[in-house]
């Protein structure tokens, strides 16, 4: 029994903040933030839409372009940094919104390489026959967590969801998964506040080191393609698509560079969704399909790497 990709959706809010936007509120620049990030517009929620609106509503498209019902998701996993609320977990929470009757249902908190986790966890049902559909979504609502007086970070990360649907198949899809962590790094990238007696306790904003964050990420991307590489017996050449985590496109060039991999062979959205965490790879791999790039039986390449420090990756036949 495999895995394949069966689906795929996305959604972005309607809301878009261009660079020139946020010099009005942020002590920054247009060519500042190109310049170290690839970044030029982002989007964010509207006052009331939470995340599970936006994994909701990529879920719907996901479901659909799968050419399934509803009642056919048997395992809901919701990749998310920021979730509704400390608890019920969100995919709880979207499972309601879309009326999807019992089946499994949580969350998983990988920051960053969220949706290679949950894509992970998801293969590993269906090869053990606890699932046959798996609904796995990436979405986040970042602009609740950000430090406008911080420009080194604020000026990064935008909201956005993107789904895809999994389902149990004869033909191998998800040909290797990897994941990895090192909690010894865990104060280099963090949002380092909880709720204690009804207060927040810490800081509820994100803070990162980029400096240290973008060495490690070249340093784990690159291994995590030579470990799945390695493991399936494949080559660089092989590889069709690079779909990493869209945090920084000197990150992502700069991997692709020491890869020996064609730039063309890189899909870049970051430019227009900004860092979206969990939900970057699948609203790139989404508006992949839906452009005509990616088409079936093409090999990608997912790599994640995000706060904890956690990294990993997949091999994927479309």
């Amino acid at each position: 029994m495999y895995s394949r990709i069966i689906g795929t959706g996305s959604y972005l809010p309607k809301k878009t903040v261009t660079n020139k936007d946020l010099e009005k509120f942020v002590d920054t620049n247009d060519e500042w933030i190109v310049s170290r990030s690839g970044i030029k517009q982002r989007h964010f929620a509207a006052d009331d839409e939470l995340t599970s609106d936006l994994a909701e509503k990529a879920s719907k498209e996901a479901i659909k372009q799968a050419g399934l019902n509803n009642d056919e998701i048997d395992l809901i996993i919701v990749a998310t940094t920021t979730p509704d609320m400390v608890f019920p977990s969100t995919a709880c929470i979207v499972q309601s919104k879309l009326n999807i009757p019992s089946c499994p249902a949580f969350d998983v908190q990988a920051v960053c390489s969220g949706f290679v986790y949950a894509l992970n966890i998801g293969d590993l049902f269906i090869k053990s026959g606890q699932a046959k559909n798996v609904l796995i979504v990436g979405a986040e609502t970042y602009s609740n967590i950000l430090n406008w007086n911080d420009r080194t970070t604020c000026v990064l990360f935008g909201d956005g969801a993107g789904a895809v649907i999994l389902s149990s198949s004869q033909k191998p899809g998800i040909l290797k998964t990897s994941v990895h962590a090192d909690g010894a790094l865990h104060q280099h990238l963090c949002v380092p506040g909880w709720v204690k007696g009804g207060e927040v306790v810490g800081s509820p904003m994100v803070q990162m080191d980029g400096g240290i964050v973008f060495k490690f990420a070249v340093k784990v991307f690159e291994e995590t393609a030579l470990e799945l590489l390695s493991a399936t017996e494949k080559t660089i050449e092989d590889l069709d698509w690079f779909i990493p985590h869209q945090a920084n496109i000197r990150i992502m060039e700069s991997t692709a560079k020491k890869l020996k991999l064609p730039l063309e062979k890189l899909v870049s959205t970051v430019h227009h969704h900004g860092n979206t965490s969990a939900a970057s790879i699948p609203l790139a791999l989404d508006e992949a399909v839906k452009d005509g790039r990616i088409k079936e039986g093409e090999l990608m390449l997912f790599a994640g790497v995000g706060g904890g420090f956690t990294w990993g990756g997949a091999l994927v036949e479309f």
